[in-house]
């Protein structure tokens, strides 16, 4: 069947890199620490950058499906600071409600955010979890209560919680008393990951750094301060991309269900261009949507267009939102390229988006390697047309 059946795929969350939404870096000095209401932010300019919902795979949840139905995109204002050694931004944005995981309630989630680096430049990687051969690296920051950790080293697998502590005896009143005067309430976490499945936890600290949230107002404010030059990443000879996320526990928020930057290319001062990555080529829209509905709608859905069953393929409604130029090309010519297994096999188990043959996936989408030169990049301004509106 003739259709972008991966553009998603290997793309579902992929960013678009353009210049409108480079991240200048201010200069500072001893960044290491850098908190929240350091006044050092105070002499740095704060760009906004439009973080766009995820709406290509359908989760199990009816409830949180409901709750997520309409929702917008959402401007984030973020500050980026560099000293030559270290990496920071401040983010902010607006959250109605402050949400904070207490417990181990598997129905109630926190608010957060994360921060995503790719480990290679030349070839950005898919933007929630990594591809083959194109890692990320993944900081985040999540609002917790305080959990108690005897061994003081975040380890959640051998946490203490009041539902292993006999509740008939001082035990339980013990604990309680130990959570209120030495609990972590900081949930940070580093992951590095190169694809579905492949998400690992970093607890070496060779991907060391700095987090905080604070909410006020209706407004959480996140920073995050790290190494430009690291085990896994190397950011000191020029620009290179980031990415953002946000969660909102309210909708419970988790996982992929998020709202999402695209790449972003930030600029440090004498810093080289991601020329190869940035690279925007203009297209005739109208003509790129005909060539949609001819190759593309009787698999996907997207805004208005509702031809395939749901979720046959993945829902492109939001793609232009954080979907980089290259990447689409990509995807579309040689779908194969990436392919990421992140499909919900319950939720539409009739419509298998790749076949694995000895361990290698391959996407059900056939190449669109014949359309002609017009078609691709007229197809290709038509799909960065595909995005909600942002909120006010």
């Amino acid at each position: 069947m003739r259709t972008l059946r991966t553009i998603i795929l290997s793309l579902g969350m992929v960013g678009s890199l353009m210049a409108s939404e480079a991240l200048i870096v201010g200069k500072g000095t001893n960044l290491a620490k850098i908190g929240l209401d350091a006044k050092a932010w105070e002499s740095v300019k704060a760009q906004n950058i439009a973080f766009y919902p995820q709406s290509t795979i359908e989760m199990s949840d009816a409830d949180v499906m409901k709750l997520n139905a309409d929702n917008k995109a959402k401007n984030v204002n973020i500050k980026s600071l560099s000293d030559g050694e270290n990496i920071a931004f401040l983010l902010k944005w607006q959250d109605g409600t402050k949400s904070v995981q207490e417990g181990y309630s598997s129905t109630a989630y926190g608010d957060g955010f994360a921060v995503q680096f790719p480990t290679v430049l030349d070839k950005l990687p898919y933007i929630g979890m990594g591809s083959e051969g194109r890692a990320v690296v993944v900081h985040l920051q999540k609002a917790t209560g305080k959990t108690y950790e005897p061994n003081g080293n975040k380890d959640v697998f051998h946490q203490v919680n009041s539902s292993n502590q006999n509740a008939f005896e001082a035990n339980l009143k013990k604990y309680k008393d130990e959570v209120a005067q030495a609990g972590n309430g900081d949930y940070q976490r580093v992951y590095l990951a190169e694809g579905f499945r492949s998400t690992t936890q970093i607890r070496d600290n060779s991907e060391e750094s700095m987090m905080e949230m604070k909410y006020d107002k209706g407004f959480w404010t996140g920073v995050i301060v790290r190494k430009l030059k690291s085990t896994n990443l190397d950011l000191s000879s020029g620009n290179f991309p980031v990415a953002f996320a946000v969660w909102d526990g309210e909708k419970k928020n988790r996982d992929g269900m998020k709202l999402l930057s695209p790449w972003v290319e930030v600029k440090v001062q004498n810093g080289k261009n991601l020329a190869t990555l940035m690279e925007t080529k203009e297209g005739d829209v109208k003509n790129g949507e005909t060539v949609m509905m001819e190759n593309c709608a009787a698999c996907h859905q997207y805004k208005e267009v509702k031809n395939a069953p749901n979720y046959m393929a993945p829902n492109l409604s939001n793609i232009g939102g954080y979907a980089n130029e290259s990447y689409l090309i990509e995807s579309i010519i040689d779908p194969s390229a990436v392919v990421v297994p992140g499909y919900n096999t319950t939720a539409h188990p009739n419509f298998p988006w790749y076949t694995v043959d000895k361990g290698v996936r391959s996407s059900t989408m056939p190449p669109f390697s014949h359309l002609d030169a017009k078609s691709l990049k007229d197809l290709v301004a038509y799909l960065k047309t595909l995005k909600v509106e942002v909120s006010k």
